[in-house]
């Protein structure tokens, strides 16, 4: 598979500067790739590309934005017919464009978003409309939340998440979530699958800061259906990684007379690249049958000597009355780029229905 900012090859150019030609009058092809691969290109990442298209298809776009915002919708038009798929990644720069070069045009843009988000998503580029006109921004997508299209529902709940990974978060709404809460209120029974998910994504950020917002949440939709059921459970993931009893309690997950047994470390010594591996015994003494949430934690060695804690989820099923299963697990210490390994003590526990059990000791080489 080769690097995400390879999509920006003289091939991609090629194609989309055929579209453009057959909008924008007496547009120069030539010059716009001799401007696209300049003597900095080959050193650009995704995201620098991406931005360097937008600055350099602004060259060539009406002076006006919103002509410039038509010429835009009709180049998209352009593209489908030439069976560009929407969602295509490479085209993220007709959301950057209008969060660049529209963001004092608010009406405009609005408008705009509604267009291209259905060719390729716009959250990332709503959020500095959402901290520069704030409920203005907000009342919009209130209203996108109720648009036929999916993908202008979707963009509501998504482009609104407090804490959007890979975007700039919205501190505002950190602070208080309430004004987003209508935009969830109307999608959280959404025919789509793609919309609902970006629902629980969107509760999931809420809880970082206000668990006690998603718990009352979660009262209030219970069992209004089992779609809005699994929203309410992926938006609570981070909760019951953290044992939150709340939380614990709405799902009837509770760990009385359910035991652990047999907990060893069976590679005490781990090296850099191998597996940790470990098993443990797990039995329910009640007399009737009880849903286990099964997870394990590693608390990983940090660069300044502490401990850090990270939940890893097994299995979430139901036991029947005295059934007793035996569970062996690996975890991975290969390299990987989004965590760094540092040599020493680490430990490991298990965590049933929020309860955690002894920590034992292993020992990273």
């Amino acid at each position: 598979m080769g690097l995400i900012k390879d999509i920006y090859s003289i091939t991609f150019y090629e194609n989309f500067t055929d579209a453009v030609a057959k909008v924008v009058p007496d547009f120069d092809k030539q010059r716009f790739m001799d401007l696209i691969f300049d003597a900095a290109f080959a050193n650009k990442e995704w995201k620098e590309r991406m931005q360097h298209t937008t600055v350099v298809l602004h060259e060539f776009m009406p002076k006006d934005f919103g002509k410039a915002v038509l010429t835009i919708e009709s180049i998209i038009e352009n593209l489908k017919k030439n069976k560009f798929t929407d969602g295509n990644l490479a085209f993220i720069f007709f959301a950057d464009y209008i969060e660049k070069y529209g963001i004092d045009d608010f009406k405009t843009s609005a408008k705009a978003f509604v267009m291209i988000t259905q060719f390729i998503s716009c959250e990332f580029a709503v959020r500095p409309f959402i901290i520069k006109y704030h409920q203005d921004m907000i009342d919009e997508m209130i209203k996108w939340s109720l648009h036929e299209n999916h993908h202008v529902r979707r963009l509501a709940s998504e482009g609104s998440r407090s804490r959007l990974p890979w975007a700039m978060a919205i501190p505002a709404l950190k602070k208080d979530p309430t004004p987003i809460l209508p935009i969830l209120e109307n999608l959280k029974t959404d025919s789509s699958e793609y919309v609902r998910r970006s629902v629980a994504n969107n509760l999931n950020d809420i809880v970082k800061d206000n668990p006690e917002i998603v718990l009352d949440i979660a009262a209030k939709w219970q069992n209004i259906s089992p779609e809005t059921d699994a929203i309410i459970k992926h938006g609570s993931r981070t909760l019951l990684k953290q044992g939150n009893t709340e939380i614990l309690k709405h799902y009837g997950l509770e760990s009385t007379n359910i035991e652990l047994s047999d907990f060893e470390i069976i590679t005490p010594k781990v090296k850099i690249g191998e597996y940790l591996e470990f098993q443990f015994s797990l039995n329910n003494t009640n007399s009737d049958s009880k849903t286990v949430r099964l997870e394990y934690a590693v608390y990983y060695q940090k660069s300044k000597g502490h401990l850090a804690k990270k939940v890893f989820k097994i299995s979430e099923r139901i036991y029947q009355p005295n059934q007793l299963i035996k569970i062996k697990r690996n975890q991975s210490f290969k390299v990987i780029t989004t965590r760094v390994f540092h040599l020493g003590k680490h430990q490991l526990s298990i965590i049933i229905n929020g309860t955690e059990s002894e920590l034992l000791d292993f020992e990273l080489v």
